[in-house]
C-alpha cells in the first residue's frame, strides 16, 4: 500500500517551520535534513528538504524559492479536545506573524493555514435538532478562534414561541 505524505514548500523556512510544529504539537520529531551543496536556491549550502512527523503524522518541507506560496485550499486541520488545547495552539501558531481568520481558521507566520477546532463543534452541528445544530453554526460563523462556551450557550439557548 502507498504511503501519502504532505509535502509543502517554503521559499527558506522549511527547517524553521518544522521546528516549530514538532516543538507545538506531542508526538511530533524531525526525522530528516538534507542539504543542498552549494546549489539550493540562494546558492549557498541550506537545508533541501526536512522530513518530520507532527502529531504523529509525516511531513515533508521543501526549501525551494518564493515562487509558490501557501493559500487555503490546504490547510491542517486539528481536532482538540479540551478548550484549553484550541487556546494553546491557536496562540502558538498565530505568534510572531501569523494571522487569526474567520471560523477557527488561521495562517501561521509561514502562511500555512490551519483548522483548530475543539471535537465539540462536530458534535453539536451534528445533532439531530436541527434548530440546535443551526444555533451552534450560526454562533460558530461569528468567531475567530472557536470558543466551546458559547457553541454550548447556543446550543442551550431556549426555544421561545
Amino acid at each position: 500500500m502507498p504511503s501519502i505524505t504532505p509535502h509543502l514548500w517554503f521559499d527558506k523556512e522549511a527547517d524553521e517551520a518544522a521546528n516549530l510544529y514538532c516543538s507545538i504539537f506531542p508526538d511530533s520529531r524531525i526525522l530528516e535534513t538534507h542539504r543542498f551543496d552549494n546549489t539550493g536556491p540562494s546558492g549557498d549550502e541550506t537545508v533541501m528538504t526536512v522530513t518530520f512527523e507532527v502529531a504523529g503524522q509525516r511531513v515533508i518541507a521543501l526549501n525551494a524559492g518564493p515562487q509558490f506560496k501557501f493559500d487555503e485550499a490546504f490547510s491542517f486541520f486539528v481536532e482538540c479536545e479540551t478548550q484549553e488545547e484550541v487556546d494553546e495552539y491557536w496562540d502558538k501558531l498565530t505568534a510572531d506573524g501569523g494571522q487569526e481568520s474567520q471560523c477557527g481558521w488561521l495562517k501561521d507566520r509561514f502562511g500555512l493555514s490551519w483548522q483548530i477546532i475543539p471535537k465539540l463543534l462536530g458534535e453539536l452541528l451534528q445533532d439531530e435538532d436541527t434548530d440546535r445544530a443551526g444555533r451552534v453554526m450560526q454562533a460558530m460563523l461569528q468567531m475567530k478562534k472557536i470558543e466551546s462556551d458559547v457553541l454550548r450557550e447556543a446550543y442551550e439557548q431556549p426555544v421561545t414561541a
